[in-house]
C-alpha cells in the first residue's frame, strides 16, 4: 500500500499457530541492511523493514483440523503461543498453557 500500513501473517512449517503483525513498513535495497540477512553466499536483493505496532498469534484450531503440517522438531528459539501471552501477562504459566493447549483445542474442534 502507498501509505506503508502492513498486516502480515507468518506461518512456519510444523507450527500450528500463525503469528500476525500490524504496523508500517517499507522495502529497502540498502546494502548494509541487506548484508544483515545474508544466508551463506546469498544476499537478498531487498528487505522489508517493519515497525511492528501489534503482534499476536491466531488460533491454531484451523491448522490442527487441516493437518497441514507434519509433526517435527521445532527450533528452540521459536516463541510459542504461551510465550506471546506471557509477554502481556508476566505471571502467566506459558509452559503449562503450551503443554495443555493441544488437548484443549482437540476437545473443542468440530
Amino acid at each position: 500500500m502507498s501509505d506503508g500500513r502492513l498486516s502480515l501473517m507468518f506461518m512456519i512449517p510444523g507450527v500450528n499457530n500463525v503469528v500476525r503483525i500490524n504496523g508500517t513498513g517499507f522495502v529497502t535495497a540498502d546494502e548494509e541492511v541487506r548484508k544483515i540477512f545474508t544466508k551463506g553466499r546469498h544476499v537478498p536483493m531487498t528487505v522489508v523493514v517493519v515497525d511492528v505496532q501489534e503482534a499476536y498469534f491466531q488460533c491454531a484450531k484451523a491448522l490442527m483440523r487441516s493437518a497441514l503440517w507434519g509433526h517435527g522438531d521445532l527450533p528452540e528459539e521459536l516463541p510459542t503461543a504461551g510465550d506471546f501471552i506471557r509477554e502481556q501477562i508476566s505471571d502467566f504459566d506459558s509452559e503449562k498453557y503450551d503443554a495443555e493447549y493441544p488437548d484443549h483445542a482437540r476437545e473443542r474442534m468440530w
